[in-house]
Formats: C-alpha cells, structure tokens, sequence
C-alpha cells in the first residue's frame, strides 16, 4: 500500500553542523522575536476571528509561555505544532479561561474578550473538545448534550429540547440515537459527541486536542474532511493541536508552532513541508536518510511469547481477553488499535506493572515471570508510553535515571555494596553522547527535558546492554519529525541487531512503516492479522472500530465482517 504522508518514508537526523537554533525561523516563518510579529506574521490580520496576544504565563520559577502570539483566521482550519512540553495546552487553556495569562490579551472578533473561567468563553462563542472524553457514560446522548451547555435551566422539557436538537441534527455531520445510553457507543462515536455537543452550541471557534486520536482511519478522514467543509463554507473557525504532520498537510490552512514555551512562526500549509515544521520545532536543520531494514530468515526459535493471557484494568474489568502472541528474534510484530482497547494494560502486564490475570509469558521458550531479576537475566526492556509518567523520576537528575535499570549491580558500586556516583555519571555521560540527549549536564533533573530528549534518555537506559526482547508503546506520541526519526531508527536497529520487538501504537502510520507483521486489537483481543504490504485499510479500519469478528480457530487469520 502507498501512505500519502512523506514523513514515513525517511529518517531525519539532526545536522549538527548548522550553529545556533532558528535556522529555519527567519527563513521560512515570523521571527520569534514578538517586538516584530506584527510586520512579520505570516498568516493575515485581516479577517482575524480571535487573537491571542503576547501571551505569558508561568508557573513558580518555571515559565510556560513567554510572548506568545496566535491568529486565527475566520473560516479556516488552523494546526498548533509544537513537542511535548512546548506549551500548546498551556495556550489553549489560556484562551479557554482555565488560566489567566499573566501577560497579554486574548481579542474576538476585533474586541479584547475578558475570560475567566471556560463558561465566558463559551458564551463567547469559544468551544473545545479535549483529548480525554468529558461524557457522562450513564447517561443518554440527549442528557449530555444538554448538559454541555453553559447556562442549564433549572426545569428541563426533555421533549422538545429531543425534537429541537433533532431538527439541528440534520444541519451537522453526525447523527444520533438520542435515546442511546453512552456507554454504548463505540470510542469513535463518543469522540463524535464531543464535537457534536460543541457545534449544537452555535460554537463560532473549535478547539480541538488531538481529535483524531481514538478514530479509525475512515472515521479521522471524514471527521476532519467533514469540520474542513464547516470551516471553508459556513464560517467555522478550528484549531487543531496534534502531532500528525500529514494531518497538518491534507486539512490545515495555517499552522503556528512552540517551541519551549514560545512562539517560532506562523504560515500557510502552502508555504511549508513537514520537514520544515519540524525543523521549526526542533530549532535545527535536519536532512534525511533511508530507514534501513535487516532481511532476517526465518527461525523457530520463539524469542517472545504469550499464552492465553489475560488483564483486568484498573476498575477489576478484564481488558485484555485470552489472547497468544509469538514474537521471533530479528522481527518488529505491531499492535494497532484506537486508545482504550486494552493494548495500555497488555503492555504494563508483560512488564511488570501490573498483575496478571491467567495465562503465560515465555522467553526463548523458558517460563517467564516478569519481575525486575528476571528482566534483567532475560534481557528484556521497556519503552512505556508517557515515559515521564511511567519510566522516570522527574525530580533525579538524567544520570540518576539513566541508572534506574542497573544501580544495584556490582559495575555500579564501589565495593560493600554502597553506590559509585562516579560510575553513574560516568555512565550517564557516555551514553547522553552516544544516544545525543540534549541535556544542560547529567545532573539536570530529567523532567526539564524536551519531550524527544526524554524519550532519548529512556531509549538509551534500555538499549545500553544487550538486548534480546524489546518491548515500546506509543514510542513517538507528541515528538517532533527529528526525535521520532530518531526513535524509529534505534528500535529499527534493535531489531536489526536480532532483538524480537513488540510495537504497540495508537499511530497506525507508525505501525505499518516499522512492523515486519502486525495484529489491529480491539476490544481487548486480537481480531486480524496482516502484514504492511498485504494491508488493507478499509478491513484494518473495521477491525479497529470492531465490526469484524474471527471466523477461525484461534491461530489462524481468516475473517468476516460482522452483520
């Protein structure tokens, strides 16, 4: 199958030759100097529908945005760009009233808007929908909708708000039952919902943060081909945080991207590539350079299995259901899925994160329990999603954390047990160069680090010994074009290097560029098999939103959609 988005195609690398950031700054976009984005912004103030101005907002000692400026252009879809931790929902929270900008003002329609709390801006026509659901599963689509509304009246005549929001229905894209429970709808329809609720609002400006997220693919290409259609002819205004640069490309008109809390630059999708953007967000020049795949026999040997596994999530529910797993040495097997189909509590079971219900885990085919000894002998490691959250101590330095896997050797003491801080920072600076985290010193505390740098320092604690089993989830969520190239290059090279990877990514670009094979999940079980080259997005999509079902024994790929 052919992508359409240039970015998968290629590993960027950083060209380390270039001095200072910037390089494409003043080339392709406005200066980040603020004192001139008024002459030098690069998208029009003619028809701007809102503004936010100079903005600054910090936190204690740590600033979050400092002179921020962004314009949105009535009747357009706009991208916000920016890594994680560069200050994109800081901004958006700002223009929302959840936090007040220390600096600056946020203007509507030409008029400075005084927001204080998300219920003025919505009464000033300011919407948005948020990356985690705000539905009230236990309730009807009629009962959220209403309660969506910033001012709710004290008696509520539940048969004519259902015939009103009816007849406002077949104005919108989406249609529902609104007699239907919540809980009944699939992930794709809830997300949906939230969009419906804000558009029955007579929202005049969509914020949305990264909507396509929980969508299939069929489902995120209307979605955005359907708010597009909005934008273009009756007037709607959206911005649009994701990480998804063919998103960008296919359905934006302008695109502003943060870096570190500031504003780089603004254009028209027109006027750049994703090469540039990232660029933009890394503050470097980057060229590119094939991503090269090991040709690797086929062997029997069973470098990584599951059996008839099973894990209940967090509410005692059971999240992953009865499902086998075989990965060879030499292979990068993929899991594909929409957010919440189980594939988080997969991942922290065989980990070690969390318990297992039934079923079990093997190694070269030996019985494998997954306690710390026994990952550390069967050379197994981990590169969790959310790598801040769940693989690091944000307050210990980078060389603290980059020793979390191995402190307690005998390589890293100094004798009777008591630990060498020589060796560790020894250990830590060779691998900050190797690995090129971008760090002030091995002693800054981990969490003052970029998204991508900390998702380096992860990379390079779990991939500084040998490897035999590799286990990544979300590797490259919220990153810039430069440190997800860089990532998909190192666990290209683990697999190259014989290592049996196990790929699980809600990116589904992502898994069919790097997977030798791979498995859509849904629903916590595995409903087809396939390989990129014999994919088919149309099955691959029904299968996500789980309208297939097996037709087959366990262990063999034959499917039927579902009636």
């Amino acid at each position: 199958m052919t992508m359409t988005d240039n970015t998968v195609d290629y590993i960027a690398a950083a060209d380390n030759s270039s001095e200072g950031n910037g390089i494409a700054d003043e080339k392709y976009f406005a200066t980040s100097d603020n004192t001139e984005q008024q002459e030098k912004h690069n998208i029009s103030t003619n028809d701007s529908i809102l503004e936010a101005l100079n903005i600054s907002k910090r936190f204690g000692d740590t600033i979050a945005l400092k002179n921020v400026t962004l314009r949105l252009r009535r009747g357009t879809v706009h991208s916000l760009l920016g890594e994680n931790g560069a200050g994109k929902s800081t901004l958006v929270k700002c223009i929302m009233g959840y936090y007040q900008p220390d600096e600056g003002q946020i203007t509507v329609a030409g008029q400075e808007a005084e927001i204080s709390r998300p219920q003025q801006a919505a009464l000033a026509g300011i919407g948005m929908v948020y990356q985690h659901f705000t539905v009230i599963d236990n309730m009807t689509v009629l009962e959220n909708i209403v309660l969506a509304r910033p001012i709710i009246p004290r008696w509520v005549n539940w048969r004519n708000e259902a015939e009103l929001i009816t007849n406002k229905l077949k104005d919108l894209p989406f249609s529902f039952d609104l007699k239907q429970k919540v809980s009944s709808l699939s992930a794709g329809e809830k997300q949906k919902l939230e969009i419906t609720k804000q558009l029955l609002l007579d929202t005049k400006i969509l914020i949305l943060d990264e909507p396509t997220s929980v969508l299939t693919p069929q489902e995120a290409d209307f979605v955005l081909t359907e708010l597009k259609r909005m934008a273009n002819k009756l007037g709607l205004t959206v911005l649009m945080i994701t990480h998804k640069f063919r998103e960008v490309m296919q359905y934006s008109d302008d695109v502003t991207v943060l870096r570190k809390g500031q504003f780089v630059g603004s254009c028209s999708v027109t006027k750049t590539t994703p090469l540039l953007l990232s660029e933009m967000m890394m503050g470097e020049k980057m060229t590119v350079k094939p991503l090269q795949r090991k040709a690797w026999p086929n062997v029997s040997n069973k470098s990584f299995s599951v059996e008839k596994l099973s894990i209940n999530n967090d509410r005692g529910l059971l999240a992953v259901k009865n499902i086998d797993l075989t990965v060879l040495a030499g292979e990068i097997v993929g899991i594909a899925g929409i957010s919440g189909n189980g594939q988080s509590e997969l991942v922290s079971g065989i980990s070690g994160q969390r318990a297992i219900k039934s079923g079990s885990l093997a190694v070269d085919g030996k019985p494998f329990s997954p306690t710390r000894k026994n990952l550390q002998a069967a050379k197994v490691f981990c590169l969790p999603e959310e790598p801040l959250r769940n693989a690091c101590v944000p307050n210990l330095s980078v060389a603290e954390n980059m020793a979390l896997r191995n402190f307690d050797l005998t390589s890293m003491s100094s004798g009777f047990g008591i630990l060498s801080f020589s060796k560790i920072i020894q250990q830590a600076k060779s691998l900050i160069l190797k690995f090129n985290v971008k760090t002030p010193s091995a002693f800054e505390p981990i969490g003052n680090l970029s998204g991508g740098n900390i998702q380096r320092a992860v990379l390079a604690r779990e991939l500084s010994n040998s490897v035999d089993v590799l286990i990544v989830a979300n590797p490259c969520f919220g990153l810039d074009f430069s440190s997800i190239a860089y990532i998909r290059q190192q666990i290209m090279l683990a697999r190259n290097d014989g290592a049996a990877v196990l790929l699980v990514s809600e990116d589904l670009e992502e898994v069919m560029q790097m997977s030798d094979r791979f498995f859509v999940m849904s629903n916590g079980e595995f409903i087809m098999e396939s390989t990129p080259e014999n994919a088919d997005l149309v099955s691959i999509g029904q299968a996500m939103a789980g309208h297939m079902q097996r037709n087959a024994p366990r262990g063999e790929h034959n499917y039927e959609q579902a009636t």
